[in-house]
């Protein structure tokens, strides 16, 4: 196997994008060809939230995505120690914060 030279990308982050966004909660979504995750934030007692950020991606990237996730997980409890999930039952169930559905009508 013939080993290629690593392209190089700059990639441009501009100061609007650098400050981030706040997310406590992220909806995901697909049709099958699109892997869709809505970012939003929910206060203590409010019955609403709103979408922050919007990411669409193919599942491919999506799975990539879910692999690069991982690993930097093992590697920030490698060295801060195992991150603790609150709010999740003793079978793991997951109680607020993420959920998954089918497509993007159901949610709305």
């Amino acid at each position: 196997m013939v080993n290629q030279p690593q392209q190089q990308i700059n990639i441009e982050l501009r100061p609007e994008e650098a400050e981030g966004i706040y997310a406590n909660l992220a909806m995901i979504t697909h049709s099958p060809t699109e892997m869709i995750l809505d970012f939003a934030r929910i206060m203590p007692r409010s019955p609403k939230a709103r979408v922050l950020s919007r990411i669409i991606m193919t599942p491919m990237h999506a799975k990539l995505l879910q692999k690069t996730l991982e690993d930097n997980i093992k590697k920030f409890e490698a060295q801060f120690g195992e991150i603790k999930v609150h709010g999740q039952n003793q079978m793991g169930s997951k109680t607020i914060g993420f959920e998954s559905g089918t497509n993007t009508e159901e949610q709305k």
